[in-house]
């Protein structure tokens, strides 16, 4: 049966991944009448843009969806990605939600009391709007991209796949985030020559003092911890530790890796006649990301003596490797270099949006959701309320929180109009 908008919806939800997804579960208890647009394809990031070896940081247990909890048989696992994909898809059979695929909002404007959605394939109104569109709309890869040689191969993260999608040779992957040291990882692993430049992402131990990490750190309370908290606030545009779950999780450890031929840099700042420049700030990269990763180790331990929990001893990191100088440019037919993968991240894409709810960096102001515009709100957003906003684990109290609010509104702002009806 082929489906037809509606000139008017009490709700319209702009994306359609788990954000978007969580807000029509609940917009569905609630029985609010709605319809979800999505440009391209329900839940597509995790069908289309994941590298075949990707699999979870965050346990499966940490997998809790509304109503969708993961039920398997490894909680303490970490899912890999055909795994991920039929646990997105159950969800995606079991919301049923209202949704037009391949179908792109391209303006949302205030129409007297009421919203104006302007889509690929019509104008709706509504009367509220949850924009659930994330921060990653586009792949960011920085303009010196433009000043490599043309026979050198350049992917981002998002179409990266496996090693074998480069020509033989040296890769250069720039950026060390989350997904950046597990491509490089990947690289490594297949015996490829990998130059890794670094930046300022902080890591985290897999397992410390008998449990993952994951696991103190929720007994601990840091999952629960809001951006209400002091100092909290500025943790909306944090990067990512790195790790992984990889083989059963495992840390990673870049100091390991140039023990093991891994070239490692500090952060790039530009390309200048087929040469690759660098700040010489790779000691520090390294030195802050350890930093980070004794301190969530330290936490632990105190949590541990509070308690007087019996569990194997701990202790600090001890560098494997320190670098012997810093290189600041590096000449890349010289060393072989065929490919580079941009692990550099992505940005929004809220150009469609013609209301003022951005601050001055072009983020949402928003208080758990909730923006300073009546009727607009933001899901999916990385601690848009807590450390799990956006996660498998959080996103669905975010979406609950959120379709609370809209459904008292709409309750508040209808009473009258009844009251009037009745005489």
């Amino acid at each position: 049966m082929t489906k037809s908008l509606k000139p008017h919806y009490s709700a319209v939800v702009v994306g359609g991944g788990q954000a978007g997804l969580s807000a029509s579960h609940y917009l569905k208890q609630h029985g609010i009448d709605h319809v979800v647009f999505e440009k391209k394809a329900v839940a597509h990031k995790w069908q289309n843009e994941r590298w075949d070896a990707f699999c979870l940081v965050t346990p499966n247990w940490q997998c809790q969806l509304p109503d969708h909890p993961y039920d398997g048989a490894d909680p303490h696992g970490f899912m890999v990605k055909d795994e991920i994909v039929a646990y997105v898809d159950r969800f995606i059979k079991k919301v049923d939600a209202p949704v037009f695929e391949g179908t792109s909002v391209t303006a949302l404007e205030k129409a007297g009391d009421v919203f104006s959605i302007e889509t690929s394939i019509g104008t709706v109104t509504a009367d509220s709007v949850i924009l659930a569109t994330s921060l990653y709309a586009q792949p960011f890869v920085p303009r010196a991209a433009e000043r490599l040689p043309d026979h050198i191969t350049q992917i981002h993260t998002a179409d990266y796949r496996n090693p074998a999608q480069l020509p033989p040779g040296g890769v250069i992957v720039v950026g060390s985030g989350q997904s950046g040291c597990q491509i490089a990882e990947d690289l490594h692993l297949a015996g490829r020559k990998v130059h890794m430049v670094t930046g300022n992402a902080p890591r985290c131990a897999r397992f410390y003092r008998g449990r993952d990490v994951v696991d103190w750190l929720a007994d601990i309370g840091q999952y629960d911890i809001t951006i209400a908290h002091d100092g909290m606030a500025k943790k909306k545009h944090d990067t990512n530790h790195y790790l992984t779950g990889r083989d059963g999780g495992r840390d990673i450890d870049l100091r390991k890796f140039a023990l093991e031929g891994m070239a490692l840099y500090g952060r790039m700042t530009g390309v200048v006649a087929g040469k690759m420049q660098f700040e010489p700030n790779l000691k520090g990269n390294l030195d802050g990301a350890d930093r980070v990763y004794n301190g969530i180790n330290a936490l632990i331990d105190r949590y541990i003596a509070e308690n007087g929990i019996d569990a194997p001893e701990g202790g600090p990191y001890v560098p494997l490797w320190q670098p012997e100088g810093e290189t600041i440019e590096l000449e890349l037919e010289a060393q072989g270099i065929t490919g580079v993968v941009w692990a550099t991240g992505f940005t929004p894409d809220w150009s469609y949006v013609g209301l003022p709810i951005f601050d001055g960096t072009g983020y949402p102001i928003q208080r758990r959701g909730v923006t300073g515009v009546d009727g607009v709100y933001v899901l999916g957003l990385p601690w848009l309320w807590t450390w799990g906003s956006g996660r498998f684990l959080a996103v669905g109290k975010d979406a609950e929180y959120v379709v609370d609010h809209l459904a008292t509104r709409l309750e508040q702002t209808r009473r009258p109009l009844k009251q009037a009806a009745n005489g």
